[in-house]
């Protein structure tokens, strides 16, 4: 089912799940520290850190190492996204299932969101959301268990775009993966499949200003329309799919805008007039691209891929898997794959 509903498609655009109430996180440990949707790693050590964007913004990351790792310098790896989580849910996963393979990790909130900082809350922006990225990579420069020369991206969901528009502007980002990655500002100007018609566009875009008026008059920050509390069953599969992971004990988390709260409604004026893959062409560094076979998703990363140049880039298409199958599912995620891909580019 195609959603040219202008409310409706800003609001699945934006990924917008409201609360629920009653819910707790996923994890079961029984570490009362322990605050992620995933089971805790015996194999790394994990530590909360902070640093600042050259916004001035403080960004806060969990810090995930080898446990008992040498003394030698490594291989490291900036981490974040999907669009709407926190470093607690999917980029951590990721980022303890990495650091378990020999790397030093940082999953990070991005900002405005999360534990990280920012006002006004909840707010989107192509230029901040990439900078966030390269300002990870700052981060681990100053480490001394790091090799500055050895860096790499991991960027999921929407912050899959947001990854490969830093890899195009940072070339300290030595190797860059994506996994089920979105476009933000294309799906936000065209609607999913592009299915947004210019008249269409431009009505949001009325509203979308009208809106600032009001915000201003107010002295708020409207929210974006959420998606509803309960399905009724009629909603895309890859609706279902979200509220199944955020809304749902598998990956709950209160900070996290996708399980409990909205995006700021005006944040979608950006993303519709700063396209972030302009320049991806002229990305040198390796690139590895992983998409699901069946996820709604997939075109962003098959279109993406053929802009990209030079014989050091791949596609990688992991059979039967949806777009939120690569949020969680350890057996489907092919980490293996970006192992190998980041012990053969980050020498």
């Amino acid at each position: 089912m195609i959603i040219r509903n202008i409310r409706n498609c800003l609001a699945l655009v934006l990924g917008l799940i409201i609360s629920v109430p009653n819910l707790v996180s996923a994890t079961e440990n029984t570490d009362d520290n322990w605050d992620k949707v995933f089971k805790r790693s015996d194999k790394v050590d994990v530590k909360k850190v902070s640093f600042k964007n050259r916004f001035g913004i403080e960004l806060v990351g969990d810090l995930y190492e080898p446990k008992n790792k040498e003394e030698k310098k490594y291989a490291a790896i900036a981490i974040t996204g999907p669009f709407g989580a926190v470093k607690e849910q999917v980029s951590g996963l990721y980022a303890q299932t990495m650091a378990e393979r020999g790397f030093v990790t940082l999953a990070f909130d991005p900002s405005f969101t999360g534990e990280s900082g920012g006002n006004v809350r909840d707010v989107a922006s192509p230029d901040i959301n990439t900078d966030d990225i390269s300002s990870a990579v700052d981060y681990l420069t100053t480490l001394p268990e790091v090799d500055e020369n050895k860096i790499g991206v991991i960027g999921i969901c929407g912050f899959g775009g947001f990854g490969l528009n830093a890899a195009a502007q940072d070339t300290r980002i030595k190797a860059t993966v994506t996994s089920t990655m979105y476009d933000m500002t294309r799906v936000s100007a065209h609607g999913y499949n592009d299915t947004m018609s210019a008249d269409e566009l431009y009505k949001m875009r009325e509203e979308l200003n009208n809106q600032r008026t009001l915000d201003a008059k107010n002295g708020t920050y409207a929210k974006s329309a959420p998606l509803p509390d309960k399905l009724n069953g009629d909603e895309p599969k890859f609706v279902k799919d979200y509220v199944n992971y955020y809304k749902t004990p598998l990956g709950f988390h209160p900070r996290s805008i996708g399980s409990n709260g909205a995006w700021d409604k005006t944040s979608a004026l950006s993303l519709i007039t700063q396209p972030i893959l302009t320049y991806s062409d002229t990305i040198k560094n390796p690139v590895l691209m992983i998409h699901g076979e069946k996820a709604h998703s997939r075109y962003f990363s098959e279109d993406a891929f053929k802009k990209l140049k030079g014989d050091n880039k791949e596609l990688y298409i992991v059979p039967n898997a949806n777009h939120t199958d690569l949020y969680y599912k350890v057996d489907v995620i092919p980490f293996d794959k970006m192992e190998e891909f980041f012990k053969n580019n980050l020498q």
